[in-house]
């Protein structure tokens, strides 16, 4: 194996592929990177078993061949690399790396010992707006379960219709849902997509009206673009009905401006995180929203103007939670919708794009 290749345009790719890469693993070979050179390009491809990742970058190759390469050295070796080019070539067991004037060589595996990555030859295919699909991910991921009591919480539920991709996640004290627009799907389908493949699929996105094609075969999800591809296994199991979870009738609905609640709720988590219970109690009467939190450093009381409708209300929430949903939202006014102290909240916007997303959240007990 023999190429040449741009530096910068390689550390770039490095730095995405890298991510796939075991952090905690036995096998050394997954800890590494495979490089593939062949026609004109030059592939790499990490995976960890759960996640995959592949990038493709031009390349001017002399002789064709792969190899697998340590991946955390390799890629930060090449982000100390000044010269504009780099020569990579397979030497008796060893990569050498030539920059300017100057060369390195790195220990390399047995590219045979690499496992294969699942090709989706028979997938059903839906296609989205790029931008669309980050906010969607962005809009949903905090609520993914963390723990191991509910394996099946651990990802969020991916369900396509013909108009629709819909995408929810819950872990037991809230839960997230967002709806966005397609525009195409082969068939309608549901998966259940691990959140750190979540997290790794919104990364490689970008705020784009491009569209993204997404891939669903039987155990494995698929994400495309032009030049990386991202492949991950799914969850097996039933996602819990969450249609179930959400009430439909309120008694109390408080319309409030979004930025000025969460620069509110933000000031009152200064005190509130001290205590480790991270409670804001809202107490909403006469068109006013009064947010509380105490501690033994203190006490901190504000008031934002609401339009309310319905009865009065006294409840209180883990103020973590509030500013979770709030940050990836971007709209004026936000509609909280309450019944009882006890029974969950739920958090909508307020104006046209009315269905686009829900949150819901269990309050924190409190006496009266």
């Amino acid at each position: 194996m023999k190429l040449i290749a741009n530096a910068n345009d390689l550390s770039i790719a490095l730095n995405q592929v890298i991510k796939a890469t075991s952090t905690k693993t036995t096998n050394p070979i997954l800890e590494g990177i495979l490089l593939k050179a062949s026609a004109g390009t030059l592939t790499m491809v990490a995976t960890d078993l759960e996640i995959a990742i592949e990038r493709t970058l031009q390349a001017d190759v002399k002789v064709e061949g792969e190899t697998v390469v340590a991946g955390r050295l390799f890629t930060d070796f090449m982000r100390k690399i000044d010269s504009e080019q780099v020569e990579l070539t397979l030497l008796e067991g060893k990569l050498k790396i030539k920059y300017g004037d100057n060369e390195s060589f790195l220990q390399v595996f047995n590219a045979n010992d690499f496992p294969p990555v699942a090709e989706l030859t028979e997938a059903q295919t839906f296609s989205i707006v790029r931008k669309e699909l980050k906010d969607l991910i962005n809009k949903i991921k905090f609520s993914v379960c963390l723990d191991d009591s509910r394996p099946i919480l651990k990802g969020a539920l991916l369900e396509v219709s013909d108009i629709t991709l819909t995408g929810v996640a819950l872990d037991g004290y809230r839960l997230a849902k967002c709806t966005k627009a397609i525009e195409k799907t082969t068939a309608m389908m549901s998966a259940i997509v691990p959140s750190r493949a979540l997290v790794e699929i919104a990364n490689l996105l970008d705020d784009t009206e491009d569209l993204v094609e997404v891939g669903v075969q039987k155990n494995y999800i698929l994400v495309s673009l032009e030049h990386t591809k991202l492949t991950a296994r799914l969850l097996d199991g039933e996602f819990i009905n969450y249609r179930q979870i959400i009430p439909t009738e309120f008694t109390s609905t408080v319309i409030v401006p979004k930025d000025i609640f969460e620069s509110s709720i933000e000031r009152a988590l200064l005190l509130a995180k001290a205590e480790k219970t991270y409670l804001v109690k809202f107490d909403i009467k006469d068109d006013m929203m009064y947010i509380t939190s105490n501690s033994e450093m203190g006490t901190i009381s504000e008031q934002v103007p609401v339009k309310l409708s319905g009865k009065d209300m006294s409840i209180a929430f883990n103020a973590r939670f509030f500013l979770d949903l709030l940050k990836p939202t971007n709209v004026d006014h936000i509609q909280i919708k309450m019944n009882e102290q006890t029974q969950p909240g739920i958090v909508v916007p307020s104006g046209a794009v009315e269905d686009e997303f829900l949150y819901l959240i269990l309050p924190v007990r409190i006496m009266n």
